[in-house]
């Protein structure tokens, strides 16, 4: 579980509630205001999103805090076992290893060069994969940064309908310029729930969705290099230091660590 990500979000919602005051919340409690911006953004997102990206909602929070999942330095143990295992038995003994394999891409890429298929079509296919994967992801953390945009945009709309009304209610002869003070604090509330939302809770996710996507593009990408390296028979040792360059210089201390 992504601590980080729960307590950030938690703790950004604390430290506004804290800066109110515990016992001015009611002033910023407004349910025609949380209509208009929430309900607002909802309306919006929901109709400019696939279907797709909306029924992955729930998916998409699990990924959030449910820590990371592609680890690099975990990939290059299993690619250089599998050229170990290639090298030693052939390629067709990676057909029976493939079988125990949890990533389905990184199977998918085993049986590719277990039936032989030309190397230049292996890559081709692999590397269309790729950015296919990347495309759906652009469409799900950029459901959560038109979220982020909108959010502010239906506060900004909530403050023109208060003023609007707090104008065309306004009565001087009949001393209503006092209730301008009281009338304004509300109008406002709607640019205060815009940004909130929009900064406590929609651009974290769309960041973190896109940590996530980076970990796991980087997995594949050497993926693709390590079972070309296989296909073409070059030398475990040799795959290990290719795959090892995709490193951060910090996972390439640990793994160095690791590995003493």
């Amino acid at each position: 579980m992504d601590i980080a990500t729960i307590l950030g979000i938690l703790s950004g919602f604390g430290l506004v509630i804290y800066g109110i005051g515990f016992g001015k919340l009611g002033n910023f409690l407004d349910i025609q205001s949380i209509a208009i911006t929430i309900g607002g953004t909802l309306a919006v997102i929901a109709a400019s999103a696939p279907g797709e990206v909306l029924k992955g909602i729930p998916k998409h929070l699990k990924i959030v805090i449910g820590g990371k999942k592609y680890d690099p330095k975990t990939y290059i143990e299993l690619i250089v076992d599998l050229a170990q295992s290639a090298r030693k038995n052939g390629l067709l003994s990676l057909e029976a290893r493939a079988e125990e394999l949890e990533d389905a891409f990184l199977k998918d890429s085993v049986l590719l060069i277990v039936d032989a298929i030309d190397s230049d079509k292996v890559k081709q296919l692999l590397e269309e994969e790729l950015n296919y994967l990347d495309e759906r992801h652009a469409q799900c953390f950029g459901f959560y940064e038109l979220a982020a945009g909108t959010c502010p945009a239906f506060g900004m709309i909530g403050t023109l309908i208060g003023l609007v009304n707090m104008l065309k209610g306004l009565d001087i002869e009949g001393g209503g310029a006092g209730d301008i003070g009281p009338a304004m604090s509300v109008a406002l509330i709607t640019t205060f729930y815009g940004s909130l939302f929009a900064n406590v809770i929609f651009f974290p996710i769309a960041n973190k969705l896109k940590v996530r996507h980076a970990e796991e593009m980087l997995c594949k990408q050497m993926i693709v290099e390590g079972i070309l390296s296989i296909q073409s028979g070059e030398n475990p040792k040799f795959i290990r230091e290719k795959l090892i360059s995709y490193l951060s210089e910090a996972d390439k201390a640990d793994l160095a660590a690791a590995t003493e």
